[in-house]
């Protein structure tokens, strides 16, 4: 399975989670390492977008490929085992208590999550922390310019 990351290029040499633990996310809290990925471009291209605007628009992104091998297990997340605060931003502790009992427990590899910007989409969170987290590779990496239009 392939999933995408849209990263600046200077975080971009190594597959780690110490961006997310430096702040915390929707599905972290502070202090906790986690990858973020979508299962899809667009989706990636949308989770930073959120937090931009024209002027805060970095020129240096670059979308990765990540292949996940298809013996990895995978947690799936379903909508009806969230409360109705969820997508609220900031993200709600429920939420980073999920993604931090993942990365704990270390189980499985991947948690499968729906994406609170695209309804529909799925996020693909990678722990790791998990023995198995050395078989997930970047496959490919490649300029990523935004289209100003999405800015007006």
């Amino acid at each position: 399975m392939n999933v995408f990351r849209l990263i600046r290029k200077k975080y971009s040499n190594s597959l780690d989670g110490k961006g997310a633990a430096k702040y915390g996310n929707r599905w972290n809290s502070k202090g906790t390492e986690i990858i973020y990925t979508a299962d899809n471009r667009a989706l990636a291209m949308a989770e930073i977008a959120v937090h931009l605007t024209f002027a805060t628009l970095p020129k240096d992104f670059l979308m990765m490929e990540i292949d996940i091998p298809e013996e990895l297990k995978i947690k799936k997340l379903e909508l009806k085992e969230l409360n109705e605060c969820w997508k609220k931003h900031p993200p709600d502790k429920s939420t980073q208590k999920i993604g931090d009992d993942f990365i704990d427990c270390a189980d499985e590899t991947i948690l499968k999550v729906p994406s609170a910007i695209v309804q529909g989409d799925f996020n693909y969170l990678i722990n790791p922390r998990h023995l198995d987290f050395e078989q997930i590779k970047i496959t490919d990496s490649r300029g990523f310019p935004f289209d100003q239009r999405l800015f007006k």
